[in-house]
């Protein structure tokens, strides 16, 4: 009997601690999905306001409460159609163009309505940097957040994305020559979005462009397909064909078109070196995961950092 009293006692400890097990799963899944994550920084997409190895805390509540202009947000991959939702890599980036608004760049300064916009205190542009024959380049590099990877074979010059503050921060090392911040981009490369002859932009030159909002109507023709043809078929699902100047979706004639969901136009604060709008096009709402608000951990070339707030300019 006593034996058996045990069992019963030993049976309802391992119940109560399974049952504190598997409440302790449904919370941390809970929280993940619609509240919290953590993401780890890898690019220098958005250096200096985060380096690379920075561990982020991500709000993902933002997702239906709202973002806001400005906001560094994590979002899926939109290239990546060809892989599960689920499994495609996380970007970071900010928003700078919200659902509706008119963004342009002019000499690399962003305007947004007409407005001109401050950027972030920590953005940076590309610098020319020259190093003393026989200088640590990879420590130098270091000592500011980057890493080594931005040498490549030329070891006695490289261009990496610097604000004034880090470029005055270099100026006074002896192992280096110069630190000069270089000029505008120019003329019109092919792989800027929308890869059309109807528009000759660059990185610093770019637009106007507005940005989707969800309800909006937009005319459509030939002249300006190639700014929403992967948004009408890739993000919103329906099938676009084109024959001459003639436009099909979904087999019936295409000359005006409603938005079905809100969408964003984003860059990196390493203006310079950062793949985001300016060379892939609109970010839709859907593929949104939430907004970076603090950094929990920094781990860099030159050691640890310390956590920060990410605060909107």
């Amino acid at each position: 009997m006593n034996k058996l009293r045990a069992l019963k006692q030993h049976w309802s400890a391992m119940n109560d601690w399974l049952r504190a097990f598997l409440l302790a799963v449904v919370l941390l899944t809970f929280m993940h999905l619609f509240l919290l994550r953590f993401v780890s920084v890898q690019s220098t997409s958005m250096f200096a306001t985060l380096f690379p190895g920075d561990l982020v805390l991500v709000q993902r509540w933002r997702t239906w409460t709202g973002m806001e202009r400005n906001d560094i947000v994590v979002f899926r991959d939109p290239l990546k159609d060809d892989v599960p939702a689920a499994r495609r890599p996380l970007l970071v980036k900010r928003i700078v163009g919200m659902p509706g608004d008119v963004v342009e760049l002019r000499d690399g300064r962003t305007y947004v309505n007409g407005n001109l916009v401050a950027d972030a205190p920590a953005t940076t542009h590309s610098y020319l940097v020259r190093f003393r024959t026989g200088s640590n380049a990879d420590s130098l590099l270091g000592s500011i957040g980057l890493p080594p990877t931005y040498l490549g074979q030329d070891r006695r010059a490289v261009e990496v994305p610097l604000n004034e503050t880090l470029a005055e921060q270099l100026r006074k090392r002896d192992d280096v020559v110069s630190v000069e911040r270089m000029g505008p981009a120019t003329g019109a490369p092919r792989h800027i979005f929308p890869f059309s002859p109807y528009f000759q932009w660059n990185s610093d030159d770019y637009g106007p462009i507005t940005v989707p909002r969800k309800g909006d109507t937009v005319r459509i023709d030939v002249s300006n397909l190639p700014l929403y043809d992967r948004l009408i078929s890739v993000y919103e699902g329906h099938r676009l064909g084109v024959s001459g100047r003639e436009l099909t979706i979904d087999d019936r004639p295409l000359t005006d078109y409603v938005f079905e969901q809100d969408h964003y136009f984003v860059l990196g604060d390493s203006r310079h070196h950062s793949a985001d709008s300016r060379y892939w096009g609109f970010l839709p709402g859907d593929h949104l995961v939430g907004r970076a608000s603090l950094v929990l951990l920094s781990k860099g070339p030159a050691g640890l950092r310390s956590g920060r707030w990410l605060i909107r300019p």
